[in-house]
């Protein structure tokens, strides 16, 4: 162990670097101060040190301990007992000049340290012995050859032990007494001891496996064994863990059994143990069946996750509608888009005020049907002009129409969000046009939040023929809420160029999807062919 500079300014660790010409047999060579190394014959040498903007230079020589003067290897281990005292001698005094003699453990000298001792004469007296002795300690002596005065160093291990000899016997702490191993025909196993010795001077322990034919312990055979592994537990006591291999099980190693010894100074334990076949668990139906049942989870999820916004407008559209916010001023929120062709079929006609209706040139239903009238005998008009007049004259639904009960100059997108949550219904006629129109595009997305909203509002969408041909991903320059609501939401097809059958099944489908309340009485009447 090198020594250590003391410095105020500079408190970490000096480090002692080989330097001059004893630098080229080792570049690299250097030592921690405090820290302990193996002396070599080839570390010696001088060494320089830069510690607190000073530079310190140490000699080192190192000599073979067979060439000291007086030598015995016995004197460089030292056995001390634990709460008693204890002199630790410092190799050589017998034949050495003891004076002065500094005693040190690790880096810091012994006198310095808070503990009762005593140094006599080149000897380390403790006047009681602690766990925390055990240790290496230095004794420096100061020499003078040829005028330069050396420090002649000697290190000396300590170990503090309770007691010189064992008082019981071995103790097997695995495996237990009888207990049963289970193995694998045709592959190797290990047979493993694990036993607790009491400290000894002369520790020897002594672990062994052996094999009893037939189960006659007077038959037995040692098994190969590998190299013991030995670590001290505590003061006191010591673990010695012995295994044995089996390099292939085979089926007359189930016939016999397997007995583990542990032997010391004071006597003998021993554990006998039996092998059995493995039952094989067929893995894949236990390890597949969890797994699939994760994966359809995660898939689930995700599924969920990605569907999301689909299945919220499913079911708000088809159950949420049933709850009842209290009374509405109206019942159905109608928008539509005039087009060419409904224009034309509005020539005469207007749209129906909230008194009554011109009987003479409406449409009407007789027994559920519906048929043209004077102006109209051989072809139904468009269903923008249609489907006001049946609503709210022969229904007696309460609309709200934009273009006539909207107030114009007002906030066009208040006024919208305003009318649909005073509705019980939002009805959309998905035509062409439509589509193509940004603020009815607006009532519609309005209508969709609403839905998602919790509320009780009802939302169904009317497809017309020239729709189909424009519901295309490359004809939908549409909010993403309004795509994923096109391909859910309920919705009915119209077209006026099919039978009167189909036209007929269009406004039962139609009649009943209608909130249930507030009807007039379906006026019937007869128009002329």
């Amino acid at each position: 162990m090198m020594p250590c500079i003391k410095s105020l300014e500079q408190p970490e660790r000096t480090v002692w670097s080989r330097s001059g010409e004893d630098k080229k047999e080792n570049k690299d060579l250097t030592f921690d101060c405090g820290v302990k190394f193996v002396a070599r014959v080839n570390h010696s040498g001088k060494y320089t040190s830069l510690s607190a903007g000073s530079r310190s230079i140490i000699i080192l020589q190192v000599v073979e301990s067979i060439t000291l003067r007086c030598y015995q290897p016995s004197e460089a281990k030292v056995t001390l007992r634990v709460r008693r005292g204890g002199v630790i001698y410092c190799p050589g005094h017998h034949c050495s000049n003891n004076t002065g003699t500094i005693w040190f453990k690790g880096n810091k000298a012994v006198s310095k340290q808070r503990r009762s001792s005593c140094n006599e004469e080149g000897l380390l007296r403790l006047c009681e012995v602690y766990e925390e002795d055990t240790g290496l300690y230095f004794c420096d002596r100061q020499l003078m050859e040829e005028g330069i005065q050396w420090t002649y160093r000697r290190a000396v291990d300590v170990t503090v032990i309770s007691h010189l000899e064992p008082s019981r016997c071995p103790r097997i702490r695995y495996p237990a007494a009888n207990m049963t191993e289970e193995v694998e025909l045709g592959h190797p196993h290990t047979l493993t001891c694990e036993v607790f010795f009491d400290f000894e001077v002369d520790f020897l322990p002594k672990v062994q496996w052996f094999m009893n034919y037939g189960h006659n312990m007077e038959n037995m055979t040692p098994l190969h064994m590998e190299a013991p592994q030995q670590k001290q537990e505590t003061l006191e006591v010591f673990e010695v863990i012995q295994t044995a291999v089996i390099s292939e099980v085979m089926p007359q190693h189930l016939k016999h059994t397997f007995t583990c010894f542990a032997t010391n100074s004071v006597g003998n334990s021993s554990v006998t143990i039996k092998l059995k076949q493995k039952i094989k668990v067929n893995w894949p139906p236990l390890v597949g069946y969890p797994f699939a049942a994760f994966l359809l989870v995660v898939w689930l999820g995700i599924l969920l996750r990605v569907k999301w916004l689909e299945i919220q407008l499913m079911y708000r559209s088809h159950f949420q509608h049933r709850r009842h916010d209290g009374e509405k001023e109206y019942d159905v929120f109608l928008s539509f888009v005039w087009s060419s062709l409904s224009a034309e079929g509005t020539q005469g006609l207007t749209l129906p005020s909230r008194s009554g209706c011109d009987c003479n040139e409406e449409e009407h239903l007789s027994n559920k049907k519906l048929m043209s009238c004077k102006e109209s005998k051989s072809t139904l008009k468009p269903l923008e002009v249609l489907l006001p007049h049946v609503l709210e004259v022969h229904w007696g639904y309460r609309l709200c129409l934009p273009e006539r009960d909207l107030l114009p100059g007002g906030a066009y997108t208040n006024d919208v969000v305003l009318g649909i949550k005073r509705s019980r219904m939002l009805v959309c006629v998905l035509s062409a046009d439509y589509l193509a129109d940004s603020s009815a595009v607006f009532v519609l997305e309005s209508g969709i939040q609403a839905l998602l909203q919790k509320s009780s509002l009802k939302l169904l969408l009317i497809r017309t023929s020239e729709t189909s041909a424009f519901l295309t991903p490359s004809h939908l320059p549409l909010p993403r809420l309004v795509q994923t609501a096109l391909k859910v939401l309920p919705r009915l097809n119209y077209s006026s160029k099919t039978s009167l059958r189909a036209v007929d099944n269009f406004w039962r489908s139609l009649r009943k999807a209608m909130p249930q309340s507030r009807k007039r009485q379906v006026a019937t009447m007869e128009c002329g062919l």
